[in-house]
């Protein structure tokens, strides 16, 4: 497998775990492509209706599906043999489906997660989870995929931009050219770390700016809370070694402000229904698509206390999500805090 500006789709095998929206969209855009795609589903019923039908009905509803997709419930056939795996599960169960599928990875295999959040029990990001579960993949063969990316638009064929990111340049070129369409563009970082943590943490503040909309507290704090969210994760980041700059890009500022702003958001729609009044518990009972966020807010607590960083944000969504703070005490809160000059020292 050579790299090159024409990726021959014969000569690359690739598999995609998990057929959530996300994970249907970007395998839908690699087939589109011409790339032979297997396709790993939870659910039995997803796999009939894509052969069926041609369509994810559950999770991307309304899009055609490449007939170079093809859905699978066997996931070491998924996995087996592959020289890219893209792995597109919700963070609360990468430990899990990671380690059933370890032992049919190959050691010369890509891995490449676009999955965003942070596991609660170790602080780890997903790469890290990767790392401890595919052991026989070398570190420099994995690479992460975050931006501004609703999963709906990509599927559409809407102009989107993203980053891949991977420890070596070679990898995340490679992965960038898989990828890359003339309605999907990706830009390349080997900043790791940054680029999973921008993709993670924006989703605790995006559920902070669902409150703030469901509260109606408009548009100016809506901008402040988007702003010192920004602060919050820059600070996280710089701590665990990110580069500050990549918060001011596709998966800093970019994720940043379309899922604390764009109705497609879970993030946000779960925010705006605890501002609105309604019960954690009540709201994800409904849902069929995971909110990242919630999971991820608990991590992103304890692990700040942890170091030390200072997250009053994100404390405070923890504390409307798993303490029952009333979202007007938390906003009141924020609000009444020592005061002090704007700007950190980095």
């Amino acid at each position: 497998m050579e790299l090159n500006n024409d990726i021959d789709p014969n000569e690359i095998k690739i598999g995609v775990v998990g057929a959530g929206s996300w994970g249907t969209a970007l395998a839908n855009l690699m087939a589109s492509k011409g790339f032979d795609i297997d396709l790993w589903v939870f659910e039995k019923e997803v796999v009939s209706q894509i052969l069926e039908s041609g369509e994810n009905q559950y999770f991307l509803p309304g899009v055609k599906l490449s007939a170079n997709l093809r859905p699978h419930n066997d996931l070491a056939k998924v996995v087996s043999g592959k020289d890219l795996l893209l792995v597109v599960v919700p963070s609360h169960v990468m430990r899990e489906t990671t380690l059933i599928m370890a032992d049919h990875v190959s050691k010369k295999a890509i891995v490449a997660s676009a999955s965003k959040g942070i596991e609660n029990k170790t602080h780890l990001t997903m790469n890290g989870v990767l790392q401890e579960t595919l052991p026989q993949v070398p570190s420099e063969h994995f690479a992460v995929i975050s931006g501004p990316s609703f999963a709906k638009e990509v599927a559409l064929n809407l102009p989107t931009v993203v980053t891949v990111a991977s420890k070596d340049m070679q990898i995340a070129t490679l992965v960038q050219q898989v990828l890359v369409t003339p309605y999907f563009r990706v830009y390349t970082s080997d900043d790791v770390i940054g680029v999973e943590l921008g993709g993670s943490l924006k989703n605790v503040i995006a559920l902070a700016a669902g409150v703030i909309d469901g509260l109606q507290l408009g548009l100016n704090t809506r901008a402040a809370l988007i702003t010192r969210g920004m602060t919050e994760i820059r600070r996280l980041g710089v701590r665990l070694g990110a580069n500050p700059r990549t918060f001011t890009g596709l998966a800093g500022y970019g994720d940043l402000i379309l899922t604390c702003t764009g109705d497609l958001s879970r993030n946000h729609t779960v925010g705006k229904k605890i501002g609105e009044g309604q019960k954690v518990d009540d709201i994800l009972g409904e849902m069929r698509m995971v909110a990242e966020g919630v999971k991820t807010a608990k991590s992103v607590y304890n692990l700040s206390r942890k170091l030390g960083v200072e997250m009053p944000i994100s404390h405070e969504i923890y504390r409307i999500l798993y303490e029952d703070l009333d979202p007007k005490e938390a906003v009141y809160r924020l609000m009444t805090r020592d005061l002090k000059q704007e700007l950190d020292e980095i």
